[in-house]
């Protein structure tokens, strides 16, 4: 029967060796990494990418403005989709007028399956052409989460990358001390004494 002995390498043993106690002190340290270090680092990059992307958004909200207009041609029909997913937006001409200009024709983003004479909202810099809106706040949350969450996941990958490297050089060095050792007391192992 097999007894566990809890704490074995930090009490004192004749059993003991150096390396025993640097690798329970390096489970200390890679525990405290995992749990306090990575959950850190996923909380700083995701704020250093929520100031980012809000700071684009705002930017962005500053720079452009939402004209309405009116489709002047019917977009592709929508695509059948078993798991009734986001239809595709299509590029199609709309007419818009800017206030204090004359009406004009351009490319727009709308809707698969939106018809001739449909309303639409075209977004505009300040030259005038067409471009994407600018991130809704629930865009600039999902890339806050997701830097962080790869963020932290990273952290973790590399504690415990650099956990697998330490065992392995550790557990070289034991295998190099055990040989040592070995060299030492075998040969009075095979000696006979009568």
């Amino acid at each position: 029967m097999r007894t566990r002995v809890r704490g074995w390498r930090w009490r004192r043993n004749p059993l003991r060796r150096r390396s025993d106690v640097i690798e329970a002190w390096t489970t200390v340290i890679v525990a405290v990494l995992l749990c306090f270090g990575a959950p850190l680092a996923g909380t700083a990059v995701g704020w250093w990418a929520y100031g980012n992307a809000h700071a684009t958004q705002v930017t962005q909200r500053a720079q452009r403005h939402q004209v309405p207009a009116v489709l002047v041609e019917d977009a592709p029909a929508a695509v059948p989709s078993a798991q009734g997913g986001k239809q595709p937006l299509y590029q199609v001409k709309v007419r818009l007028t800017e206030p204090g200009k004359a009406p004009r024709t351009t490319l727009a983003q709308v809707q698969a399956g939106s018809r001739r004479g449909d309303p639409a909202e075209v977004w505009l810099d300040a030259k005038g052409h067409g471009v994407a809106p600018p991130p809704s706040d629930a865009a600039v949350w999902q890339h806050t989460l997701t830097a962080g969450v790869w963020a932290a996941g990273g952290a973790a990958g590399a504690v415990l990358l650099a956990r697998a490297v330490f065992r392995r050089v550790a557990e070289r060095h034991r295998m190099a001390e055990w040989e040592a050792e070995w060299a030492r007391t075998g040969p009075e192992w095979g000696r006979r004494t009568a």
